[in-house]
Order: C-alpha cells, then sequence, then structure tokens
C-alpha cells in the first residue's frame, strides 16, 4: 500500500473514531475535561497541547514548502519563533482591549493567558508583524514579506481548525442554545447566565474547525497547481476564513463586542473585502 493510501485509511480511520466520541459527548454521556493530566496544581491542558501540535505540524509543512521553494530552512526556524512570540502577545492584547471592562480592575490577570482570553484575529495581526519584522531587520531573508503572508495563509487554518478542538475540551466558543440532531450539551457550570436553563447547544467550534480544514484544503490545491505571484495565498485565506467566520461568529454567545457590532464579524468583513480586493488586483497585472 503506497503512502497515500495510508493517509487516506488513517484520515478516515480518525473522522470514524472522533465520530463515535462524539456521538457520546453531544448527548451528554460523556464529560469532557479541561485536562490531559494533573499533578497538583500543575495541569496538562488539552487547549495548550493541541495548539502546539498544530504549531508543530504546520512548521513541518512550512520546511517541505520552503524546500520546494529553494528557500532557506534556517529563516523558517528563526520567523517562527518571532511570530509564536509576537503572535500570543498581540492575540492576548486584542482578547484584553475588548475586555478592558474587566482587566482594569483585575490588571494581574493580564499576562496569565493560562485562565483564557486570546483571539485568533489578534494572533493573526502578530503573525502579520512579526513577519514584516523579521524581513525588515534581518539581512539576507530568502523570501520577501509577502512571500511570508503567503506561508501564513496557506497554514493557518489548519492550526486552527485543530485548535478548535481545545475550545471543545474546555466546553467554550458554543452557539445559542439549539434542539438540531448534532446539538451539544454543555454542563451548567459553563453555561452563559442567560442560558442556566438550556442544556443544548450549537457546537460552533466544530462548525469552524470542519471550515478551517475545508480552506486548509482548498489552499493546498492551490497552492500545488495554481500558486503564481505571491500574495494570492494571504488574499484566499482572507476571504474564504472570514466567510466561515461571520457565519459561525453569529450564533456564538462569547463574541467579543466593538460597540453594537461583533468585533470578529466587523474584523472579518474588513479583512474579506481586502483580500477580495488583492486577490481581483493580482489576476488582472496577469492579464
Amino acid at each position: 500500500m503506497g503512502k497515500k493510501w495510508i493517509w487516506i485509511v488513517a484520515i478516515v480511520l480518525s473522522i470514524i473514531l472522533i465520530w463515535i466520541f462524539l456521538a457520546q459527548v453531544f448527548p451528554g454521556r460523556i464529560i469532557v475535561s479541561r485536562y490531559i493530566f494533573k499533578s497538583g496544581h500543575f495541569e496538562l491542558r488539552w487547549y495548550s497541547t493541541l495548539i502546539a501540535f498544530g504549531i508543530l505540524l504546520d512548521y513541518f509543512l512550512a520546511r517541505w514548502f520552503f524546500k520546494r521553494k529553494g528557500w532557506k530552512t534556517d529563516h523558517l526556524d528563526e520567523a517562527l519563533l518571532w511570530g509564536v512570540l509576537i503572535g500570543i502577545t498581540c492575540a492576548r492584547a486584542y482578547y484584553v482591549a475588548f475586555e478592558w471592562s474587566y482587566f482594569k480592575d483585575h490588571p494581574s490577570e493580564i499576562p496569565k493567558i493560562w485562565h483564557g482570553g486570546i483571539a485568533i484575529h489578534g494572533g493573526f495581526l502578530g503573525a502579520i508583524l512579526a513577519i514584516w519584522l523579521y524581513t525588515k531587520l534581518k539581512k539576507d531573508v530568502s523570501f520577501s514579506f509577502v512571500e511570508g503572508l503567503d506561508v501564513i495563509g496557506w497554514l493557518f487554518p489548519l492550526g486552527q481548525g485543530i485548535g478548535r478542538w481545545g475550545n471543545f475540551f474546555n466546553y467554550e466558543a458554543f452557539g445559542v442554545p439549539t434542539n438540531l440532531p448534532w446539538k451539544m450539551f454543555v454542563p451548567e457550570s459553563h453555561r452563559p447566565i442567560q442560558y442556566i436553563n438550556y442544556k443544548f447547544f450549537h457546537p460552533t467550534f466544530l462548525y469552524e474547525s470542519v471550515w478551517d480544514f475545508m480552506v486548509f484544503s482548498i489552499l493546498t490545491v492551490y497552492i500545488l497547481k495554481h500558486y503564481k505571484k505571491p500574495g494570492e495565498m494571504i488574499a484566499l485565506y482572507m476571504v474564504l476564513y472570514s466567510m466561515g467566520r461571520i457565519m459561525t461568529e453569529a450564533l456564538r454567545t462569547d463574541s467579543l463586542w466593538f460597540g453594537h457590532i461583533r468585533a470578529a464579524q466587523l474584523f472579518s468583513a474588513v479583512a474579506m473585502l481586502i483580500g477580495a480586493a488583492w486577490y481581483l488586483a493580482l489576476q488582472k497585472k496577469e492579464t
């Protein structure tokens, strides 16, 4: 059996096992824990483990892409370190900014990201900042700023899709109550106060995870067969991811707000317009 079929079988089996597992969790027959194991005050949490796994998987795929393009993989290692540090910092800063009414009275909580509270859009902005700083400050970088953004655009949805399962184990990022067949049971301790008497909710973490994997699959096909100009991948990511985020965000109960507008929807709408205009401009240059 070739490697291709081994991968296909592994993916199919994984999907079946996940389906069986969710069939027990969603009705509430199994209550999941936020941690893998605990020793004293230390907890190895699913959320951080899955994020780390997503970053690691993205790293190996990025190495393959760097070799394919003839870029130095040493530059990837350094850029990744910059991206992780700046990305996490910006993801936290974004969340704190929109929850300032709480953090202004609890400033000691600001650096405690292990208590929860990072935002993907902040992380995305941080990754862009990291790549810009790296390509501007480092000498002899083998890729340009925009080419670096394309790598982010291709791999970001894969990491996001994996990371969303951390929300699942934390019983967070779920949606409003529902009676749909795929409804998800949420323990009372995790329910918003206004929905305390409801038991089942939209599994919006799952909606977005599936969408993220679809976006990654589309971009993978694109990067293998159609990618020609720097900027195409990041532009397509901004369009495709934003479309799904606007829809799933409308169902969530824990949105960050910018006035009377959900911040994630506003950010996604702007990103989608910028991405679409950018991609169309690149195609016009080709003609």
